[in-house]
Order: structure tokens, then C-alpha cells, then sequence
């Protein structure tokens, strides 16, 4: 299993504000669902940053995404582990294959795959 890219989820309201600041770094938006939008670094773009008011279909908002090559795969360790599942491994209609895992510090970590 290898990690594609981790992004920070940053609960606002401020979606359209964010946008323009990031923007002054040179970030661009690559992703906006309502929801959530994500903006990336043209010249890097694994180089991302997230905002989301709250999950479409998760009980809790992510603190972060981890994006990996096998999905099944990290659902399948981080259950052998013993790690609290906090929303189950599924399909969603934007395209992600997702589970949300607490890691030690308390954090719900959004680890996905896109299909």
C-alpha cells in the first residue's frame, strides 16, 4: 500500500474567502462539490488544502485525507489493528471509495481511493 497525498480538511464557512486568500500563495481550486472544495498548487499538485462546511455522508467532519493506492487494503489493516472505524469502508457517488479511522491523538482520518 503506498500514500498518493494527504490533505488537510479545514472545517469553514468561509469557502469563497479561503479561496482568494490561498490564491495569493498561488493555490488554485481544483474540486468544489458545495460541500467541500479543495484548492492545489498548479506546479505541485499533490500540494493540496480542503474546506468543508460538514460531510455529505459521514456522521463526523475528516481532520485529514490520506489518499492510497488500495483502499481495501487500509481498511482491512486498520481493522486487524483494532483502530476505531468511525464511517465504514463504502462507494461514494463522487467517485471515492472512503472509511473515516480516529488515529491515537483523536483525529478522524479520511483514508480513500479514487475508482
Amino acid at each position: 500500500m503506498a500514500v498518493r497525498r494527504v490533505v488537510p480538511n479545514i472545517q469553514s464557512g468561509a469557502a469563497q474567502e479561503s479561496r482568494e486568500f490561498y490564491g495569493l500563495l498561488g493555490f488554485e481550486q481544483v474540486m468544489n462539490h458545495g460541500w467541500i472544495m479543495t484548492l492545489a498548487s498548479p506546479s505541485s499538485p499533490a500540494a493540496q488544502i480542503s474546506f468543508m462546511t460538514s460531510d455529505r455522508t459521514a456522521p463526523v467532519n475528516p481532520d485529514m485525507s490520506v489518499e492510497v493506492d488500495d483502499v481495501d487494503a487500509a481498511y482491512a489493516v486498520m481493522r486487524e489493528s483494532g483502530a476505531e472505524i468511525v464511517h465504514p469502508l463504502q462507494d461514494e457517488e463522487w467517485g471515492v471509495r472512503r472509511f473515516f479511522v480516529r488515529d491515537p491523538g483523536g483525529r478522524v482520518i479520511n483514508v480513500l481511493g479514487h475508482r
